[in-house]
């Protein structure tokens, strides 16, 4: 009974790392980044197609995102893509090709990007807390019903918190990394 609950919370961390790992690749680094065009969808032939899925995309260097449509036809609906989906990148076409060039970060706009990291981290690191008070409730339930004996409620909660720590050190971990990747001039 204890084990599937700290399973259960081990299962919702890892949801929870996952998630905050892929919202941390769409922000934008200086760095060209396919992630950054994943919201971005097309309109190809009434249907809204993520771009991915209209084009070959490539990052030659680290300042360039390049997008080869299969179609020729496809590369003012691509461009307009981009501009509706406001990443903050303008497109260039040469009729063939849609070039994303990357602009350097100011260091102004380095420290917001910062911020705005640690707030999505503050929401991870809150989202582990929710599912650490979920479990203790869960403990708790099972032993008012005799379910699990008392010792095992608390060697249960001292594995919920443990479990916790270690998903918090993890969100810290990966929110330490992508900040020095931001402020890597």
């Amino acid at each position: 009974m204890v084990e599937d609950v700290v399973q259960d919370l081990k299962e919702n961390t890892g949801k929870a790392l996952d998630s905050l790992k892929k919202d941390l690749s769409r922000v934008r680094t200086g760095r060209a980044n396919m992630a950054v065009l994943e919201p971005v969808r097309v309109d190809y032939y009434g249907t809204k197609a993520p771009l991915n899925q209209v084009a070959a995309i490539s990052v030659p260097d680290a300042r360039l995102i390049v997008i080869k449509p299969w179609e020729k036809s496809m590369v003012q609906a691509i461009e307009k893509a981009i501009h509706v989906a406001e990443i903050g990148l303008t497109p260039q076409s040469d009729g063939e090709v849609v070039r994303l060039p990357i602009p350097p970060l100011t260091e102004e706009r380095r420290k917001d990007l910062v911020k705005q990291v640690r707030k999505m981290a503050e929401e991870a690191r809150v989202r582990d807390r929710n599912h650490r008070r979920d479990a203790n409730e869960m403990l708790k339930d099972l032993e008012k019903d005799g379910d699990i004996s008392e010792d095992d409620r608390k060697k249960g909660l001292e594995r919920v918190q443990k479990e916790t720590d270690e998903a918090i050190k993890a969100i810290d971990a990966v929110v330490a990394a992508k900040e020095k990747e931001i402020m890597e001039v």
